[in-house]
C-alpha cells in the first residue's frame, strides 16, 4: 500500500488549484503535480469542508472530540488515584508506603504515569523500587556519603578531593570522580570554594564530511555529480525572502543524482520543525519500501536546525546518514546553492510579494511545474529531473 502524501503537499497542491488561471483545468493541476484528478478533487472536497464551505466534520473537530475522550478517561483515572490514596492514608498504625498503592492500581488498569503525577512521585525510583527496594549500589553509596559528609564535618575547608582521600583512610575506597559525585549531589564544598563559569564551549560538528575529499594541491573538495543512483546522495539547505508581511522560509532536499527536489516545506519562521518536515516529506515521497531511503547520506550546513536534537533523531528514525560541511564554506553545499540561485532569480525577484501566501503558491508551482518537468539540465543529457528519474525507474515505483 502506497505512502500517504504529506499533509504540506497536499495543501500546496490545493492552493494552487483554488489559485489557478482562468483555462486551467484541473486536469492540467493534477498533472503537473504528478496525481490524478480524482485525488485533487477529493482533496478539494476535503478543503472546502475544513474551510467551512461544505457541511462534514473538519479535522480540527475530530481531534477535538478525540482529545476530550482522552481527557475524560485521565480525568476519571486520576479521581480513582485521589480515591484509593485518601483511604490508604486514612488507615491508622500503618507504614505509609506510596510505591505499593501505584503497583495495586497498575494491577486495576490506572497507568502507572497517571497514578505517579497524581501522587507527585518520580518515575525512575518508582521502577527501581519494583526491581529492588534497595541495590548493593545504593547501600554502598550511602555508606561512602556517610564517610565523605563525617570527613566533611570535621574539617569543612576540605574539598572533594581531600575528602575523597579521607574517606580513603576511613576503608571506604572510591574513585575521585565518585567523590566529587556524591559530594556535589549533596552541596559539600569547601568553604573557600570559587563557582566555576557555567558559559559552555562550542561542541563538535554533529556530523562528518562524508562528501570531501583531497586534490592535488591538498585543498578540500566536493564533488555532487558521483552520485549514481537516486536515494543515494541527498541536499538540503534553507533560504528565506522578504514579503510585505514579513520573512517567508524554505527548506528543501534535492537528489543529488536526478536534481528533483524531493521534499520541502515553507514556513514563517526559521527552526528545526523546518527542517524536520522537510526532511520528513522526502522519505514519504521517496521511500516505496523502508530499505529505499535507508544509508542515503544527506549533506548540509552548519546551521543551528540541521545541529538540532530533533533533526538528528529524525535522521536516526529514517535511518539516513548526516553530512555537514565546514563553517562559513558556502562551497561545501554548492548544488544547493546553485538550486536556490536558480529560484532567487525565476521567481523571488521577479515582483515585490505582498503576503506570504502569494509567494508560497509561486514558490511550489514553479517548483513542481516548472523546475520539475519543464526545465531541461545539461547535466541530465537534456532531460528534465522527471525524464531522467523515468529513464532509471519503472513509473509505478516513482513518488508522486
Amino acid at each position: 500500500m502506497p505512502k500517504p502524501y504529506p499533509i504540506e503537499f497536499r495543501e500546496d497542491v490545493v492552493r494552487v488549484a483554488r489559485a489557478r488561471e482562468a483555462g486551467v483545468t484541473l486536469a492540467q493541476v493534477a498533472k503537473d503535480f504528478g496525481i490524478h484528478e480524482m485525488t485533487l478533487t477529493k482533496w478539494l472536497r476535503t478543503a472546502d469542508v475544513e474551510d467551512g464551505n461544505r457541511p462534514g466534520t473538519t479535522r480540527a473537530e475530530r481531534v477535538e472530540l478525540r482529545d476530550a475522550r482522552r481527557r475524560i478517561r485521565t480525568l476519571e483515572q486520576e479521581n480513582e488515584v485521589l480515591r484509593r490514596a485518601a483511604a490508604y492514608l486514612s488507615q491508622a498504625n500503618l507504614p505509609k508506603r506510596l510505591y505499593p498503592l501505584v503497583k495495586e492500581l497498575a494491577a486495576h488498569g490506572v497507568p502507572v504515569t497517571v497514578s505517579l503525577r497524581v501522587l507527585k512521585l518520580s518515575r525512575a525510583p518508582y521502577y527501581r523500587w519494583r526491581t529492588a527496594p534497595v541495590t548493593g549500589g545504593e547501600v554502598a553509596w550511602a555508606y561512602r556519603a556517610n564517610a565523605l559528609f563525617d570527613a566533611h564535618r570535621d574539617d569543612p575547608v576540605f574539598g572533594y578531593r581531600y575528602l575523597h582521600e579521607e574517606a580513603g583512610d576511613a576503608g571506604h575506597q572510591m574513585s575521585s570522580r565518585t567523590a566529587w559525585a556524591i559530594c556535589s549531589a549533596n552541596t559539600w564544598w569547601s568553604v573557600f570554594g570559587k563557582r566555576r563559569s557555567s558559559r559552555p564551549r562550542p561542541g563538535p560538528p554533529v556530523h562528518d564530511d562524508r562528501l570531501a575529499f583531497q586534490d592535488a594541491k591538498g585543498r578540500t573538495r566536493h564533488d555532487f555529480t558521483t552520485a549514481e543512483d537516486l536515494n543515494c546522495v541527498w541536499l538540503t539547505d534553507i533560504t528565506e525572502h522578504w514579503t510585505t508581511e514579513g520573512k517567508l522560509y524554505l527548506c528543501a532536499i534535492k537528489d543529488a543524482c536526478s536534481g528533483r527536489i524531493v521534499g520541502y516545506s515553507i514556513d514563517s519562521r526559521m527552526t528545526s520543525k523546518l527542517a524536520v518536515t522537510a526532511l520528513n516529506s522526502a522519505v514519504a515521497r521517496r521511500a516505496t519500501a523502508s530499505a529505499d531511503v535507508a544509508g542515503c547520506v544527506v549533506h548540509s550546513d552548519r546551521g543551528s536546525q540541521f545541529r538540532s536534537r530533533r533533526y538528528v533523531h529524525a535522521l536516526a528514525r529514517h535511518e539516513l546518514v548526516g553530512s555537514m560541511g565546514r563553517v562559513g564554506a558556502c562551497g561545501d553545499n554548492a548544488a544547493m546553492e546553485s538550486f536556490f540561485a536558480l529560484l532567487q532569480k525565476n521567481v523571488l525577484n521577479t515582483r515585490r510579494w505582498d503576503t506570504r501566501e502569494q509567494l508560497r503558491i509561486a514558490i511550489v508551482t514553479w517548483i513542481e511545474r516548472t523546475y520539475h518537468r519543464r526545465r531541461r539540465q545539461d547535466r541530465l543529457g537534456r532531460l528534465t529531473p522527471i525524464e531522467y528519474e523515468t529513464t532509471m525507474t519503472p513509473t509505478a515505483n516513482l513518488a508522486a
